[in-house]
């Protein structure tokens, strides 16, 4: 069948099984926008207030739903819009199909009107960037994106398409299967490193299963709770790991690392085996990485060779995805050595060192988390910022099931949070979505408010506001002698009544008494509102390992 190239879009798009787009119309792709018109209501389009927050939506929709999320927006301060969305999506391993238009393929290079490289700029920040030269190309081409975006490590693909190639014609031909001799990730581990990790498990004294992202972006949190049922194993996360729940919850311990539990980070420096699942071994997690589990020998199972051994070293690397791993690890003998005392061990001072905080006169904002679990449904979505109120949910907001915690873990992307709960709630309507977001944060993409209102979405949002950027005045405090150069924000505005005016139910909190009656207003609403608490302003988040240092240098006071 003959067509021109916007219609291939359209139906490779359809072919793919796209139903939402992202997206905000521009110059270079009106005959995109056009043929989507004429399509009809096979494709629903979600045209955000910012194409930054637009690619966070997408973000969203991909971390709840396991689809690629697909972005579209015009060349130019259209593309660049979307650089911090695609550099968050990258390092946090999303699927996103980021399509954007560009001039003329005459004007290419002569700083046409809305020109940008693209193509250079998300280099370092995509798993793959096309740029179409020919409508021949363009089927091919958006089957090799979306095939690369979602196989092995999940990552977005940038496809930059000249306008006038979505005006030509050529015969469709969409190819049923994609096969790149340069890519072949490997799904599945080698026997022989199962072979040798089963044996390592089965004589370890002092286990402790490491889950990172890798385990919820797999769909594997089922699986490792019932690897650690089976073979009575702890178990810690990373930030984004969170979502495992084993059947006894003596054997769960919580986050790891700068802002862990004190007890996680004691069972990751005491264990004489860590089987690391889906982990970058990101600086937040190793602290000093020269004394990063001393004693451990680490089993580190990742799809992508590249993480291995790239920030400590690993004694027995298995390359796979780890689900795959996981069914082989729990065919393994169930007759292993008896860890009662070193489950004992750590859950005496679990019960020793909770997370806990100081209460004054002030609304404290673990306090407001706190009750943020207890209202809301267990399998409620939860789309953090970056900053304070992302560790306070961390520590206080217990997730029991994957893709429930939203966060932006690797980039730390302040603004993350109002649009990926947008996306959340889109990829997953019959869910509760709640947004905790800082006033810092909240502000960066404050106008998708309005996109909430457009499409009349039921998101809860709390707004976490202790006047400060937080998380960095609380580091200006521990080492710049409470110098808070450039972090007071006293001039906040109302944010109630900015979501008032917008068409949103709002309302303010500031004191201890009130805190409970205003969150099971929240859980209990039927349409989006939004909680403003005033909080403590010179709250810290504690416990603490400062950068750099050992994770058993932890910190529980400033």
């Amino acid at each position: 069948m003959r067509m021109n190239g916007a219609r291939i879009i359209v139906e490779s798009l359809i072919r793919e099984g796209v139903d939402i787009l992202f997206c905000i119309p521009g110059g270079t792709v009106i005959p995109l926008f056009d043929e989507l018109y004429k399509n009809g209501n096979d494709i629903r389009l979600i045209i955000p207030r910012h194409e930054q927050g637009g690619t966070h939506a997408a973000d969203g929709y991909a971390r709840v739903t396991g689809k690629t999320g697909v972005v579209i927006v015009t060349s130019g301060p259209g593309a660049t819009n979307t650089i911090t969305g695609i550099a968050n999506a990258n390092m946090d391993s999303i699927p996103l199909v980021v399509i954007t238009g560009q001039v003329p393929t005459s004007k290419i290079g002569t700083d046409a009107f809305q020109e940008s490289d693209i193509i250079g700029i998300t280099l370092p920040i995509t798993k793959a960037n096309f740029l179409v030269t020919h409508v021949k190309e363009l089927a091919v081409t958006l089957r090799k994106a979306f095939y690369i975006a979602k196989s092995g490590r999940p990552g977005p693909v940038l496809v930059d398409i000249p306008v006038n190639i979505q005006q030509n014609q050529t015969e469709y031909v969409y190819p049923a299967k994609i096969e790149l001799k340069s890519y072949n990730p490997q799904e599945f581990g080698h026997p022989k490193q199962i072979k040798t990790a089963i044996k390592l498990i089965a004589a370890s004294e002092k286990p402790l299963v490491l889950v990172g992202g890798g385990v919820n972006f797999s769909d594997s949190t089922e699986l490792v709770n019932e690897f650690c049922n089976a073979l009575n194993l702890p178990v810690v996360t990373t930030l984004m790991g969170h979502g495992v729940n084993p059947g006894r919850e003596d054997l769960y311990y919580g986050g790891i690392g700068m802002h862990g539990s004190l007890y996680g980070n004691y069972a990751v420096q005491n264990a004489d085996l860590i089987i690391a699942l889906g982990v970058r071994f990101s600086d937040r997690i190793l602290g000093d990485p020269r004394t990063f589990a001393p004693s451990a020998k680490i089993i580190h199972v990742d799809i992508d060779p590249a993480e291995i051994g790239k920030n400590t070293n690993s004694h027995l690397p298995i390359v796979g995805h780890v689900g795959s791993v996981l069914r082989l690890f729990l065919k393994m003998d169930k007759n292993v050595r008896d860890h009662t005392e070193w489950i004992s061990e750590l859950t005496r001072l679990k019960k020793k060192h909770p997370f806990t905080y100081d209460k004054n006169k002030f609304l404290k904002p673990q306090h407001i988390i706190q009750l943020a679990h207890k209202y809301f449904p267990v399998d409620t979505i939860v789309a953090s910022d970056v900053g304070q109120n992302q560790m306070w949910v961390a520590q206080y907001f217990r997730f029991k099931q994957s893709r429930k915690l939203l966060t932006s873990g690797g980039l730390g992307t302040m603004g993350f949070a109002l649009p990926a709960a947008i996306g959340a709630k889109i990829g997953n309507p019959d869910n509760e979505v709640l947004m905790i977001a800082g006033d810092g944060g909240f502000q960066m993409n404050i106008q998708e408010l309005m996109t909430i209102r457009r499409y009349d979405l039921n998101v809860k949002m709390i707004v976490i506001d202790n006047k400060y950027l937080g998380m960095v005045r609380q580091w200006q405090e521990l080492y710049c002698d409470k110098r808070y150069s450039a972090t007071e924000s006293p001039d906040n505005p109302d944010f109630a009544e900015i979501a008032r005016v917008i068409g949103i139910r709002a309302l303010t909190v500031n004191c201890p008494e009130e805190a409970e009656e205003s969150i099971k207003e929240l859980a209990a609403s039927k349409e989006s509102m939004l909680v403003h608490a005033l909080v403590d302003p010179e709250e810290n988040v504690l416990p603490m390992v400062p950068a750099g240092k050992p994770l058993d240098q932890i910190l529980t006071k400033m």
